[in-house]
């Protein structure tokens, strides 16, 4: 546990400083693949990832959870894992900034890190955060994780969930 606390610490200094923007990019023959630190920039601007801009198209964000988000915002933090290969994450990944961005949550309060298909990064950090599947939303109070939304989540709503975490813990 002391070392994902290390790891998350490490994480924030680096997006504080804006110093760490490590990432690498590859190809599975069908896909783009990056895998570290990016920025939302990357994906929106991009042709490669043309999904993003599709997939944030007819959703509208939970008022509850935006409401929530707004309420408690300056105290939430979030770690995501996604893939650019990974359909969930393209249909998912687009609507969460959506998301945030009615909830203004600004961007130095969001680290996204991509991983290949193996769930690797250009670190150990999906590796010793226990990273399973993608996306992965992790909700975090100052530099603790409180709660995680996997997927589309339990119940397939993933966004309220993301709501109901903050509303509890925080």
């Amino acid at each position: 546990m002391k070392h994902i606390f290390l790891v998350v610490i490490i994480i924030g200094l680096g997006i504080l400083t804006r110093a760490q923007k490590e990432y690498e990019v590859s190809s599975d023959g069908t896909n783009k693949i990056l895998k570290g630190m990016i920025s939302r920039d990357m994906l929106e601007n991009d042709t490669a990832f043309k999904w993003f801009h599709q997939n944030q198209a007819g959703y509208t964000p939970n008022a509850e959870t935006v409401a929530i988000l707004k309420a408690r915002g300056p105290e939430v933090r979030f770690i995501v894992f996604g893939g650019t290969w990974c359909e969930d994450t393209q249909n998912l990944l687009p609507k969460f900034y959506l998301l945030l961005d009615a909830a203004n949550i600004p961007a130095d309060q969001v680290t996204v890190i991509f991983v290949d298909h193996q769930k690797k990064s250009v670190d150990h950090l999906p590796e010793d955060m226990g990273l399973k599947s993608t996306p992965t939303f992790i909700i975090m109070k100052g530099w603790k994780e409180v709660g995680r939304v996997v997927e589309y989540g339990k119940g397939g709503q993933w966004d309220r969930e993301i709501g109901e975490i903050v509303s509890a813990k925080f």
